[in-house]
């Protein structure tokens, strides 16, 4: 592996001055759920490119637009880097220790909406291509940015918009918007996400809320309704009853289960860190549960919305009430035929009055364990974290990897600023400063290696 003496001394040398490009990227919300503040944020991210001499463009989609980069390197291999610069809604505001959109640091870490969930991934990156520039004059390997506006809510005009810029994200690699490492300093490296169906249920029973003691008696119910409808989709043991819902489901391999019984077991951890009792199917941990969590689709009730919900009283009987839920998926499954099933499902159950919004979704993706460039970033990793980096096949989470393994055709690894108490989509979002910098030196030695 090369001498990184003068590239690591650079990232150590200009943190702070990173740091400070981050707090202005950070200031400048970009909730994506409001539509706020998106076409700003997407000019700071041009800007931020153009400063590295990339060749930058905002590109219009039917949502939020895209950020493309581009600078050539020393050779014509190509990597593709993907982030995203929308970010959660910060509420409960006040639930934050500092401002969400005016970044703090304290103890080591920066606190901020967006800190971690993306934006301190995209400017750490850029660190390191900063340390090639000032040192080496020029980059490795050619490198390309797309930094979308819609990752929080489902990526819903991404797959369209790589489908007609194939040639334009060509490339031979992609590293991904997030990564990090576990509980016990340990970089991770995840293969594959769950795809995910997120839909609104919503049932409009009266043309307008009635007094309770007057329609409680007479008049249908929304809410009701809604629960009614609800409590169709999942028994108490936790079986998802849509037919047909698990008719596509790969199940786990041989291989998948030998990584996955290389991992620690989260049992305790996780009780710890959610204050869990218990875990449903009569978990109690090991292989069921490492399984269980990632292999396994999902119905999650996200949200409820019906009536008076203020302070004290009001006897009112709802006119209409909606619900927010997400299905995750395994492989094989998609997004379209869930809410298909779903509709039909709904329609057998007498159920035909709910509505369905689809609000997004995406097919879960993976990338071969034996790619050489999953080895290559797990190799380099253990240079920078002094700690072998853990393959994992699939995480319970979903992102808008399928069309960059499926479209693309490209190797997509994790690797990143993150670790378990970021709390990111949470109050107090932030990351931790030495990870920062770790991830630069990381991101610096995949780049200058796979340029070889």
């Amino acid at each position: 592996m090369s001498n990184y003496e003068k590239i690591d001394a650079y990232i150590d040398k200009n943190l702070s001055k990173s740091l400070d490009e981050l707090k202005r990227y950070v200031a400048q919300p970009s909730i994506s759920a409001q539509n706020l503040g998106l076409k700003e944020c997407a000019q700071i991210v041009k800007e931020m490119l153009e400063k590295r001499g990339f060749k930058s463009t905002v590109m219009a989609t039917d949502g939020a637009p895209v950020v493309f980069g581009e600078r050539k390197g020393k050779t014509d291999k190509t990597i593709l880097i993907y982030n995203h610069y929308d970010v959660q809604p910060p509420e409960p505001l006040e639930l934050w220790d500092s401002p969400p959109f005016e970044p703090e640091i304290r103890d080591g870490k920066m606190y901020g909406r967006g800190v971690s969930d993306d934006k301190g991934h995209l400017t750490s990156r850029l660190h390191a291509i900063d340390a090639f520039l000032t040192e080496e004059g020029e980059l490795p390997c050619n490198i390309k940015f797309i930094v979308e506006g819609e990752e929080e809510t489902s990526s819903v005009h991404l797959h369209d918009f790589i489908a007609q810029n194939l040639d334009l994200l060509k490339a031979d690699a992609c590293i991904w918007e997030f990564g990090g490492v576990d509980h016990r300093e340990r970089p991770q490296q995840y293969l594959g996400l769950r795809g995910i169906c997120y839909v609104e249920l919503s049932v409009t029973s009266l043309g307008t809320d009635v007094h309770s003691g007057l329609g409680g008696s007479i008049l249908p119910n929304a809410a009701w309704r809604l629960v009614w409808a609800l409590n169709t989709l999942k028994g108490e043991d936790e079986r998802i009853r849509i037919p047909g819902f698990y008719d596509d489901c790969v199940q786990p391999t041989e291989r998948d289960k030998e990584f996955m019984d290389k991992l620690p077991d989260m049992a305790d951890e996780y009780k710890k860190r959610f204050g869990a009792k218990t875990f449903i199917k009569g978990l109690t941990g090991g292989m069921d549960l490492k399984l269980e969590e990632v292999f396994v689709p999902t119905c999650t009730i996200c949200g409820l919305t019906s009536g008076y919900q203020g302070p004290g009283s009001k006897t009112v009987q709802p006119a209409f009430a909606s619900a927010k839920v997400d299905f995750r998926l395994v492989p094989n499954q998609k997004p379209k035929d869930i809410v298909q099933k779903l509709r039909a499902h709904l329609d057998a159950e007498g159920f035909s009055d709910v509505e369905i919004n689809f609000l997004g979704g995406e097919p879960a993706a993976r990338t071969d364990p034996d790619d050489p460039f999953v080895k290559l970033v797990s190799e380099t990793a253990e240079e920078v974290y002094d700690a072998k980096m853990d393959i994992v096949p699939m995480i319970g989470g979903s992102g808008p990897n399928y069309p960059f393994v499926h479209d693309l055709g490209l190797p997509v690894v994790t690797m990143g600023i993150g670790y378990p108490d970021t709390k990111a989509h949470a109050p107090n979002e932030n990351f931790r400063i030495d990870l920062y910098a770790q991830h630069a030196k990381h991101t610096a030695r995949v780049i200058k290696e796979f340029a070889k």
